[in-house]
């Protein structure tokens, strides 16, 4: 384990010590995601999760209805164990990877001190989708196993840097530790190598993706996108549905969504800029929108989330 994530698991266990003697509403950014009832409402967020037999953190997670995003778990200490009735063990070094709407049941095992894990909760970018189709998947969950005692120094400390830029504070920080995820999620994928890993990310549809991400303030319809990538709405559709396994409106719905909620959080804009900023003419229909995403209404939102 890097010295990095020793002190930012230290860290945390410092912090649980005096939430302990003096109980209280935990807000701290540290410790707010481990605890039961968070709302992983953020394009990205990261940390790590060390449990100790008997600490405030040695509990069983449950999501039965999974989550809106997915999160990737890399073990550092201890042994995890993984899912209802039979299971499975997640030991030092062995990546777990959730995809949206998986179960989630897990804690550290009962045989075991403690479970140290890392993890980052994510959105994808839209070519990512090739490279988080690993090949063994346990009960719905991605599963890598650890190979090579270097890789996994390298996984933990990138796993570690994510965590220390604070991206809800500005988009360059946000940028920069999704651009540390991406290295991330490609040594997995390089770890993984399934059959048609290497498939070539046809280049049309990621040309379809970053034009609609260049204009999110204005309306798209498919044909739009459709004419600027030179293909026909059925077959945009068609390339959408295989590979990012959802319809071309619903993907940029969730692009502008996303896009909301880190001006919600990182800047002083109105609701009313930056449902404009987003592509919405109407700001209640915006909000209405937002909130069939995020659960929470956009000042709620920024109320619990935002950084200023």
């Amino acid at each position: 384990m890097s010295e990095l994530s020793s002190s930012q698991a230290e860290r945390i266990i410092q912090k649980l010590a005096r939430v302990r003697r003096a109980p209280q509403p935990i807000d701290d950014p540290d410790l707010a995601p481990l605890m039961p009832g968070y709302g992983f409402a953020t394009r990205l967020t990261a940390g790590i999760t060390p449990i100790e037999r008997g600490s405030p953190l040695d509990f069983v997670i449950e999501r039965p209805k999974g989550m809106a995003g997915w999160i990737i778990n890399l073990t550092v200490r201890g042994r995890g164990r993984i899912g209802r009735e039979e299971g499975f063990d997640a030991e030092a070094g062995d990546l777990l990877l959730f995809s949206p709407g998986i179960v989630h049941h897990y804690g550290r095992h009962p045989d075991a001190e403690n479970w140290w894990h890392r993890w980052v909760y994510f959105q994808p970018r839209a070519f990512w989708a090739s490279w988080l189709a690993w090949k063994t998947r346990i009960d719905g969950v991605y599963v890598l196993r650890r190979q090579d005692d270097d890789l996994f120094r390298e996984q933990d400390r990138l796993f570690a840097e994510i965590a220390s830029w604070p991206s809800n504070t500005d988009p360059l920080s946000m940028e920069l530790s999704m651009n540390l995820l991406e290295r991330l999620i490609l040594l997995c994928a390089k770890q993984n190598q399934t059959p048609g890993l290497t498939e070539h990310f046809d280049e049309r549809l990621l040309a379809a993706c970053r034009f609609m991400i260049d204009n999110l303030h204005r309306p798209m319809p498919v044909e739009v996108v459709a004419r600027a990538v030179c293909l026909s709405p059925s077959r945009l559709a068609h390339l959408f549905s295989r590979k990012l396994g959802l319809s071309v409106m619903r993907w940029w719905e969730e692009q502008r969504i996303q896009k909301a909620s880190q001006l919600l959080q990182i800047t002083n804009m109105s609701v009313k800029q930056i449902s404009a900023q987003v592509g919405y003419d109407d700001p209640l229909y915006f909000a209405r929108v937002f909130r069939k995403h995020q659960r929470l209404s956009p000042k709620a939102f920024r109320e619990r989330h935002g950084a200023l």
